[in-house]
């Protein structure tokens, strides 16, 4: 019992630095969910549209019903100085002059050209695909229909439409928010279990004190037992927090895919953790400490996606990542983020992802052992 309770004795000191790292996942956590909860839905945008019709013929009118579906028909005075101030000031984007004997030149094979005048931004575009639709169509059924048929052929073309079936019940806001908050927490997870593990361990590894736990009756092994499963204890509770900021931050934790970013991150957190034994095998100088800390897990978050999504990330940046456990814990958050069906086979490259951190793990607790043997010999 005397290990525990000098162990969070210990730990209790920096708790400070536990509820820094914690209210950096807080806030930048709940920024990216923030920005991430936008509206998705797409509504279709009609342009405004002025027509000026000279021919006021069947098929002339026929094109101005024709927008008057899928644009805003505007009204201004016939006049080209009020015409250009309505563009000016976007009162109107896209301007059709129909001319007089547009109507003859069609039944006659003659495809007459269409004044306009436009905007130039994206409903004058939208506009311009919906007039070259029209003449297309129009173009096409002149010269293969009787001319008492050509506005019913036009239209029954133009009715027909795709219709878009939306079959993914995948909430992509949902998923994207947990591998935002989870990639972020790498970093926060990483920089607490390294920085406060190695510290504690850093002042059981202090002269005095082991001079101490030599003279003492315990069992030097047992010492070392209690103080790995200290730190074990340690990082499953910094686990458990991180968890829990999850269940308050997040709509899906209790989902399978929630399941999955959890099992994640604890396999993970067992990675952070031995990564930081094997530190403080290394040194017990706190100062080397505090910049192998800040090196390994900055160094990570700028590198494997925590900050900066994996996406925007040159591809040989994301090469150097490999050689680092948080590109591996991340690269599962973005698949699942992604993975619209969870079954098996779809599943396959996360548990690759999961295998690859425990092989990181158990890299670290061999050359940890090997260290701790070479200094007892040296010792």
């Amino acid at each position: 019992m005397t290990v525990f309770k000098t162990f969070w004795k210990v730990v209790n000191k920096y708790k400070g630095t536990i509820i820094l790292y914690t209210v950096m996942l807080l806030t930048f956590g709940t920024m990216n969910l923030k920005t991430n909860d936008i509206n998705t839905t797409f509504t279709n945008s009609k342009p405004d549209v002025l027509i000026i019709d000279q021919d006021e013929s069947l098929i002339s009118k026929n094109l101005v019903d024709y927008f008057d579906k899928f644009a805003n028909l505007v009204k201004v005075e016939e006049s080209e100085d009020k015409i250009d101030d309505a563009l000016f000031y976007r009162d109107v984007s896209y301007v059709i002059y129909i001319p007089y004997g547009y109507e003859k030149d069609i039944l006659n094979g003659i495809n007459p050209e269409l004044e306009i005048k436009s905007a130039g931004d994206y409903e004058a575009s939208l506009a311009n695909m919906l007039l070259s639709r029209y003449i297309n169509v129009q173009n096409i059924y002149s010269k293969s229909v009787d001319n008492d048929e050509l506005i019913e052929a036009i239209n029954n073309n133009l009715a027909n439409s795709a219709n878009v079936n939306i079959v993914s019940k995948m909430d992509n806001v949902k998923s994207s928010n947990m591998a935002s908050f989870f990639n972020f927490a790498s970093y926060s997870i990483m920089a607490v279990i390294m920085y406060i593990i190695c510290l504690v361990l850093s002042s059981f590894h202090d002269e005095n004190v082991n001079k101490r736990t030599i003279v003492s009756s315990m069992n030097y092994k047992k010492y070392n037992r209690l103080v790995l499963i200290s730190s074990f204890g340690f990082s499953f509770i910094v686990w458990i927090l991180y968890t829990l900021l999850g269940f308050v931050l997040l709509d899906d934790m209790l989902s399978i895919r929630g399941v999955i970013y959890i099992i994640n991150t604890f396999v993970f957190s067992f990675c952070a953790l031995n990564l930081a034994l094997l530190i403080s095998s290394l040194t017990s100088n706190k100062n080397a400490i505090n910049g192998i800390v800040n090196v390994l897990a900055l160094g990570q978050a700028f590198l494997c996606g925590a900050f900066i999504p994996a996406e925007f990330l040159p591809e040989f940046v994301l090469k150097i990542a490999h050689i680092f456990p948080s590109y591996w814990y991340i690269n599962s958050n973005n698949l699942m983020s992604t993975m619209e069906v969870i079954n098996f086979n779809n599943m396959k490259p996360v548990f690759a992802n999961l295998l690859v951190l425990i092989i990181f793990s158990i890299v670290f607790m061999i050359i940890n052992n090997f260290v701790s043997l070479k200094k007892q010999v040296v010792d």
